[in-house]
């Protein structure tokens, strides 16, 4: 059976224009300069609303911030499965075929690495944004295992903890050093793992 999409953590909901138009200006403020650094204010001005506008969409800055993260997870996933899908039919090739979502990730201007790996450094253990950190990270790699599981890997969980490594030490990697032949690296590490855990394409 075809695996298609990691399991959504969180599921979003219609957003009214101004709700949308502030969740936008919050997700180029937040990822260019970082969640902490980014005040209330400033995204109330920018957004062009009033205080109270902004309160009765987001009571509190973090949540807005668990909005911006769903958001990015919707970006995300969907382009990982854009990838995986566009490597043809074959499981074993769509583990390999995502990469080519890194790559295009890290070539974006104004790229600064993970949204969710930042917000996960600004966050402690345990808060509501460090958790859904968390939820995309294990709804990915469950994604992956599921791929795995119908490529024949011998063991699913080792070649799914492997490969999303691959990927975070890939985002890390363009937002540290911006090398462009990172994501060429980690994919052909990929197909490496794939072609040796799995028993069957």
């Amino acid at each position: 059976m075809m695996r298609t999409a990691p399991a959504r953590a969180v599921l979003t909901a219609p957003v009214s224009a101004t709700r949308q138009r502030i969740l936008d200006t919050a997700f180029r403020l937040f990822y260019a300069h970082g969640i902490r650094a980014v005040g209330v204010d400033r995204i109330i001005a920018e957004s062009e609303v009033a205080k109270a506008t902004f309160y009765k969409h987001f009571p509190a800055k973090d949540n807005l911030v668990l909005a911006y993260l769903d958001k990015v997870d919707e970006i995300w996933t969907g382009q990982l499965v854009a990838a995986a899908l566009a490597a043809g039919p074959k499981p074993a090739d769509q583990l390999v075929g995502m990469f080519d979502a890194l790559g295009s990730a890290c070539r974006r201007e104004g790229y600064r690495g993970c949204a969710f790996i930042n917000a996960a450094a600004e966050n402690e253990a345990g808060t509501p944004i460090h958790d859904r950190t968390l939820a995309h990270k294990d709804a990915v790699r469950a994604w992956v295992r599921s791929l795995a599981e119908d490529a024949g890997a011998a063991d699913p969980d080792a070649l799914a903890r492997a490969l999303t490594l691959l990927l975070d030490g890939g985002l890390a990697s363009g937002s540290v050093d911006g090398r462009p032949d990172a994501p060429l690296a980690a994919q052909a590490a990929a197909r490496v793992l794939v072609e040796g855990a799995c028993l069957r394409a």
